[in-house]
């Protein structure tokens, strides 16, 4: 991926390129780029006067951040004590096996990266799957697709079914 040097000295500059807020850039050039590139790190490090070694240690510290693309879409599946009685790793086969990646793993269109966390706290509505902050609360291993389908990429403006072309044309 090719970044913009602008974009990211723009950020720098926004956090006023102080050495203590390495935090704050970094989830920065994050949530513009959806994952950390390389080149944003050495040129991080190399703006704010610090070596590589320790915006790469901070990086890799929090689990915020990613090394790797990420899909446009997060998927955590719950696997805590009350998902996981009621069936979360069903669920979370059944999401591997439909997007076709493990957990921890990314789709090749970019599209969703599917993760596990140990408990969200509502066990009262578990099992729960949570896809960007939504929340599927009672999810079940037949409800994967029908979860899954609200994030899929969005029918063209103006596309017509053959169905509603038909019941146009047959009213008066």
């Amino acid at each position: 991926m090719i970044i913009k040097k602008e974009l990211i000295q723009s950020i720098i500059n926004s956090h006023k390129g102080l050495k203590k807020n390495l935090i704050a850039i970094l989830l920065d050039i994050q949530a513009a780029y959806n994952y950390l590139p390389p080149e944003s790190l050495r040129l991080v490090a190399s703006r704010l006067g610090i070596p590589l070694v320790d915006a790469i240690g901070v990086a890799t510290f929090f689990r915020a951040f990613s090394l790797t693309p990420r899909g446009k879409h997060t998927c955590l599946v719950c696997l805590g004590t009350a998902c996981h009685v009621r069936g979360g790793p069903r669920i979370l086969d059944e999401f591997e096996r439909r997007l076709g990646v493990a957990a921890g793993e990314t789709t090749k269109d970019l599209r969703f990266t599917l993760e596990t966390i140990a408990c969200l706290g509502c066990c009262a509505i578990g099992p729960v799957v949570v896809i960007d902050k939504e929340y599927h609360g009672h999810a079940t291993v037949r409800k994967v697709g029908t979860i899954l389908n609200k994030y899929q990429k969005p029918r063209r403006r103006g596309a017509r079914t053959q169905k509603s072309r038909s019941s146009r044309s047959a009213t008066p």
